[in-house]
């Protein structure tokens, strides 16, 4: 069972409308294409240098379909893509990589995201994964692990987070994620990746 959906014949149906989640296929052009102009439209305001070009986009989707991996879209009742996930498998296939994660800007705050999430988690446990993992940036403030030092005691400004600006950490601990670590300076000073992880 998924939060805000039910399984139906392998796929989600949301409650909040005739929405479906499907695999994304590498013959699926317009999906494809719906699919990175998603990455680009999510991501332009707080990571603008992910996927900043339509050919950027297209190989990050393209990776997807990198053996092992999975590739999810969230489609509406016409088949146009909504949100979009990956699962990319690292550590022997004990623990994948949520990546990406990302949803149409004027259709977040919906469910399609968390149930994305839940039908991510499905395939994953099908495949024997016992972990989930991920990185969020925070490349403009939208933390207190933004613009300082977190050196020499990363950990110990970790423990002291703030979230001050709608960073989506907290979308992840909601479904049921833990910060489990930062990378300081990932994204150039000051700009740290935060690493989320959760048993599958």
């Amino acid at each position: 069972m998924c939060l805000r959906g039910i399984w139906f014949f392998g796929e989600i149906l949301m409650r909040t409308g005739n929405i479906r989640f499907v695999d994304l296929c590498p013959d699926d052009e317009k999906r494809i294409n719906e699919a990175a102009t998603l990455l680009m439209d999510a991501f332009r305001e707080h990571s603008p240098d992910y996927c900043p070009d339509l050919e950027t986009a297209l190989e990050e989707i393209r990776e997807l379909f990198d053996p092992g991996c999975i590739g999810r879209v969230a489609v509406d009742g016409q088949g146009t893509v909504l949100g979009l996930i990956g699962g990319r498998p690292h550590y022997y296939g004990h623990a994948w990589e949520l990546h990406p994660l990302a949803v149409r800007p004027e259709h977040q705050r919906k469910g399609i995201g968390r149930a994305l999430v839940a039908d991510l988690e499905q395939r994953a446990r099908e495949r024997g994964v016992l972990t989930l993992w991920l990185g969020t940036d925070d490349e403009d403030d939208r933390t207190t692990l933004s613009s300082v030092d977190l050196y020499p005691n990363p950990l110990e400004h970790l423990a002291r987070i703030r979230n001050l600006r709608g960073h989506p950490y907290e979308f992840y601990q909601k479904v049921g994620f833990v910060i489990v670590g930062v990378i300081p300076d990932a994204n150039g000073w000051g700009k740290p990746d935060i690493f989320m992880a959760k048993r599958v």
